[in-house]
């Protein structure tokens, strides 16, 4: 069937670093009804190292930009130290109608590949050298895993200490 578009299979995410030809791989687990547990909950099910499940922000920077912050799943973001990194003089977590609605996903689901808009990212340097990192695949329950350099070859990403210390 000549001329035929094929149509294309699984999230924004995955589509993205498929296209850019990323060695990645895809997880699902079954997420249970605890609030706040994610990280643990991830760890348990996926049978990884807590440290190397990160979480996706979304965070407003003083001069409205919006930039996204990558961080395991056991730490806490430092807006402080975000907001040096990315040059500016205060930042903020996004609202999370805002964060959908600019990433194209819903919260808890935000990935940091096959955003609706490009954004600057910033990857806490603590999972620099791990040779996998878990990041939402852009749905809930769902990850993809990858090396740390897919940050950087896809988005351009900057490592830098971005948990509280």
């Amino acid at each position: 069937m000549a001329g035929k578009k094929r149509k294309q299979v699984g999230t924004p995410a995955i589509q993205q670093l498929t296209k850019q030809g990323i060695a990645f791989r895809v997880v699902e687990y079954e997420r249970g009804a605890e609030a706040g547990s994610y990280g643990q909950e991830a760890a348990r099910a996926l049978n990884a190292n807590p440290d190397f499940i990160c979480k996706t922000l979304l965070v407003q920077l003083a001069d409205a930009e919006l930039v996204v912050a990558v961080i395991p799943v056991t730490g806490q973001l430092n807006l402080r130290v975000l907001a040096r990194a990315a040059g500016a003089k205060k930042a903020m977590m996004a609202p999370p109608e805002l964060a959908e609605r600019r990433t194209g996903y819903v919260v808890g689901g935000i990935s940091p590949f096959g955003q609706r808009n490009a954004h600057r990212t910033f990857v806490d340097e603590s999972v620099e050298q791990a040779e996998e990192i878990f990041v939402s695949g852009g749905r809930r329950g769902l990850e993809v895993v990858a090396a740390a350099e897919a940050f950087v070859d896809v988005l351009g990403a900057i490592f830098v200490p971005l948990v509280v210390a």
